[in-house]
């Protein structure tokens, strides 16, 4: 976000990335999962402008592992999608994957493995919001109000 200097941003929640995989995959039941590993297989993953790409990049990076993503989506339902049709197995957001939906898929624990991300939510500085838009970002954040939002952005002009 530092690209938009007139964007003042305020924390959502955090989340983690997990691996999908088919559920006959050679991964499934494996103990402590390394990105060693995972980079054993082609990989489907978000395309690097969306959605904390750089986290997972670092991550390979850090631990001196070449990951072989085959496929790139700016949305998890197409990467579920790609790795149902065999075409790698996925690195998504947790809380793209539902066991009850995605039946032919299972999420392998990787929270240890990727750093956390945190959702923002962006609003122009100097802004003025109406009722509703507040509550809409309270339902998202219930940590933030509208009193709070509203200095941070008088503050900020």
């Amino acid at each position: 976000m530092d690209r938009f200097p007139d964007i003042v941003t305020f924390p959502c929640y955090s989340w983690h990335y997990i691996v999908v995989v088919p559920k006959d995959h050679p991964l499934v039941g494996r103990p402590n999962l390394t990105l060693d590993e995972i980079a054993e297989f082609p990989i489907v993953t978000y395309d690097q402008d969306f959605t904390g790409r750089s986290h997972i990049d670092q991550a390979f990076a850090k631990a001196g592992a070449l990951p072989d993503v085959v496929l790139t989506a700016i949305d998890a339902d197409v990467i579920r999608t790609y790795v149902e049709l065999g075409m790698g197995i996925g690195v998504v957001a947790a809380m793209a994957y539902d066991p009850k939906r995605d039946t032919e898929l299972v999420a392998l624990d990787t929270e240890h493995l990727f750093e956390a991300s945190t959702t923002r939510v962006g609003l122009r500085k100097g802004a003025f919001l109406r009722a509703f838009a507040y509550r809409l970002i309270e339902m998202s954040a219930p940590q933030l109000n509208e009193a709070d939002i509203a200095a941070q952005l008088r503050e900020a002009v």
